[in-house]
């Protein structure tokens, strides 16, 4: 299992799912509720829909309840037809009062327009070779699928009719858009579900995120009369959520207001105020499903949903926490979810967020790392690491800057401690440092104070720190994936940077997947690490064989 430091993985206490939602699970669970824990339940508020659909719960469960005596002893017999019956129409009733979702805010340039289908096709080729499709979501019906639209070229053909954006794209410096905004904007202006698998450093969240600024705009219901925020945005660590809400403030109107949620910000007593008038709400899985649990936000309000580095998101730290907070979701609603890499496991998981969502590939739909990183790999003894390491930060150029990444907060602590021992400045980035410490840390980084950052995986995704030169992998990490994400922190937004991996022989099992990523990415193989990976495949294979060995003699003793 990862090791994720930074969320709260208890369960919350036990609340009946019923108070935000209705469906069959809610009518289910509301049947199994005692006296006792409706009391306790009692303490949560609920909206005029939540009391409703309460009502509709009671009357689905009052119609279905039957008492049978057998025995002399008397049993509750349920008749699950018409529970799911009455929820089902009690869903229908609930959103029927909801007012509509706009999502079609897209006039397709002319110049956009124009392009031949062999054009399309070409300029997709030529950058890293694009592949769009649609995935179907719903099997069981006759389905109008919207052809997919050909990208823009430029920030004009997509937001000319948004001034305010275009000029906040400008005063960024940006030259054009990147592969996987061209293709993005226009799906996302027109309404429909986005996958986006791209490599890190590659524009996803701002591909994302100013079509979710002109969603908050469009939507028909005044600012000032609606329920609740109507975007979410979910990402894994507080890290990404912080960065995302400093992306958010360079492209943001005057009107539109954000607030990132992790454990540890703002107190849940507080929560009413922390929350009022917030457009943007940006968090971590485990605070989410706590805010979602206390009622104090309904993802029934969520129209516009992003699932930011959704392969972490969905997997099985964090996906239990994201289907309870995403439980009871509106039909209707867009869907978001951006990758470096996809998974077959992650397409069993699309249907329960988006619906007939167009994927969008942006060079290989496995994981890869970006071509404008340099790998090295050094193969050192353990107790040589640091000794390397000081040897590399003694030589650094002015103008460098380097994360070292560590596995452990124990291997972490120990770098930061041999450097200050020797007086060399850096900052140390891990999990369990006071919240403070690790915004202050980043912050160093981003201003020039500190160019040296000691960090564990924490720091390996989405983070983005101007003008990092180098990445030093102290330790291997535990997956290939968060390889791939740790030297994604350089050579981002075309620039170009160099990856340095200390590779021991504890670490020969990463040995083939390593060359992988390596032959994929046009670097050069190693010989000695080609020789470790046959080392760990002809070990792998002995262990195998012995095992037969030894269950075949086991099974002739017996015999």
């Amino acid at each position: 299992m990862a090791n994720i430091e930074d969320e709260w993985q208890e369960d919350p206490e036990p609340v009946q799912i019923g108070h935000s939602s209705i469906s069959r699970s809610t009518c289910q669970e509301s049947s199994e509720v005692d006296s006792s824990d409706k009391s306790q339940n009692s303490q949560f508020p609920q909206s005029s829909n939540e009391e409703a659909s309460s009502n509709q719960v009671a009357a689905a469960n009052q119609a279905s309840f039957s008492f049978l005596e057998i025995n002399g002893q008397s049993t509750v017999s349920i008749d699950w037809e018409k529970v799911n019956a009455a929820c089902d129409q009690a869903d229908k009733e609930r959103w029927a009062k909801l007012p509509p979702i706009v999502k079609n805010f897209y006039i397709e340039d002319p110049e956009v327009s124009s392009m031949s289908p062999n054009q399309v096709e070409q300029w997709r080729r030529a950058n890293f070779d694009i592949h769009v499709q649609i995935r179907k979501t719903c099997d069981n019906k006759q389905l109008d699928l919207k052809p997919i639209p050909n990208p823009v070229l430029t920030f004009e053909q997509a937001f000319k009719n948004y001034p305010e954006i275009l000029d906040a794209i400008y005063q960024q410096g940006l030259s054009k858009p990147s592969p996987i905004q061209s293709q993005a904007w226009p799906i996302l202006l027109g309404g429909g579900d986005l996958i986006g698998i791209s490599q890190t450093g590659t524009g996803k969240t701002l591909a994302f995120l100013l079509p979710a600024l002109i969603h908050i705009e469009g939507q028909i219901t005044p600012k000032q009369e609606r329920q609740g925020p109507p975007v979410l945005i979910l990402v894994p660590t507080r890290e990404l959520a912080i960065q995302i809400n400093k992306e958010v403030s360079k492209y943001k109107s005057k009107n539109i207001k954000s607030v990132c949620l992790y454990r540890g910000t703002h107190d849940e007593e507080d929560m009413q105020d922390v929350l009022r008038d917030v457009d943007i709400v940006i968090a971590t899985p485990g605070r989410l499903r706590r805010l979602i649990v206390a009622g104090h936000l309904h993802a029934i309000n969520f129209s516009y949903i992003v699932l930011d580095e959704a392969d972490k998101l969905l997997n099985i730290d964090f996906g239990r926490d994201v289907r309870v907070s995403l439980f009871d979701q509106r039909p209707g609603h867009q869907t978001v979810m951006t990758s470096a890499a996809w998974s077959p496991y992650l397409w069993s998981q699309v249907k329960l967020y988006a619906n007939d969502p167009i994927q969008i590939n942006v060079g290989p739909l496995e994981l890869a790392a970006v071509h404008t990183v340099t790998q090295q790999i050094m193969f050192v003894e353990d107790d040589d690491k640091m000794k390397i390491l000081l040897k590399f930060i003694t030589y650094m150029e002015p103008t460098d800057k380097v994360i070292v990444f560590c596995t452990t907060r124990a291997s972490a602590a120990h770098v930061a401690t041999e450097f200050a021992v020797i007086e060399i400045y850096c900052q140390l980035l891990y999990g369990d440092r006071d919240q403070d410490e690790r915004e202050a840390a980043l912050e160093e980084m981003l201003d020039g104070t500190a160019t040296i950052l000691i960090a564990t995986d924490v720091a390996s995704r989405g983070i983005h720190i101007q003008d990092l030169t180098h990445v030093i992998n102290f330790d291997f990490p535990e997956t290939i994936e968060d390889y791939v994400y740790r030297i994604g922190r350089t050579g981002r937004a075309g620039k170009t940077g160099t990856a340095i991996t200390y590779f021991t022989k504890y670490d020969w099992e990463h040995a083939k997947d390593l060359i992988k990523i390596l032959n994929e990415a046009n670097q050069e193989v190693p010989q000695e690490l080609e020789i470790m990976a046959q080392q760990y495949e002809e070990y792998v294979n002995s262990r195998r064989d012995n095992y037969f060995n030894r269950e075949l003699e086991l099974l002739a003793f017996l015999n």
